[in-house]
């Protein structure tokens, strides 16, 4: 078994300093480290968990396959900030069948982001009998 020590999501966006504002101004990600300089430099934000690494460049646009799923404490709350913020939102909230309340917006190369409220009473928090 491959003993992994750390993880990141690399994305590889057609305007890098385009992504950058939305991930650092509009959606308020923390910088967790820049490397290299100007505007080819790569930035990696904290994503609770993990890593989102924002460098290089793509010509081509990103995979439909690829998704990010970001759980926050409050996805109303998170409606609101980032509408006021001018985040295109593509679904509102909403409770789905199995239990998570999830919205969903985009990046500026179309990459679907899905915020995720976990209820209290959802099995990924509450496990009765444990």
């Amino acid at each position: 078994m491959v003993h992994v020590l750390s993880s990141r999501v690399l994305l590889r966006p057609a305007d890098p300093e385009r992504s950058r504002a939305f991930y650092g101004e509009a959606l308020g990600l923390p910088v967790y480290r820049e490397f290299g300089t100007g505007a080819e430099r790569g930035t990696v934000y904290f994503l609770g968990g993990g890593f989102l690494e924002v460098s290089g460049r793509s010509g081509e646009p990103p995979s439909p396959a690829l998704r990010l799923w970001l759980q926050v404490a409050d996805v109303a709350a998170a409606h609101r900030e980032l509408a006021a913020r001018g985040v295109e939102v593509l679904r509102e909230p909403r409770r789905e069948p199995w239990g998570l309340v999830e919205m969903w917006i985009s990046d500026p190369d179309g990459v679907r982001i899905v915020l995720v409220e976990v209820p209290a009473d959802h099995p990924l928090r509450y496990r009765p009998g444990i």
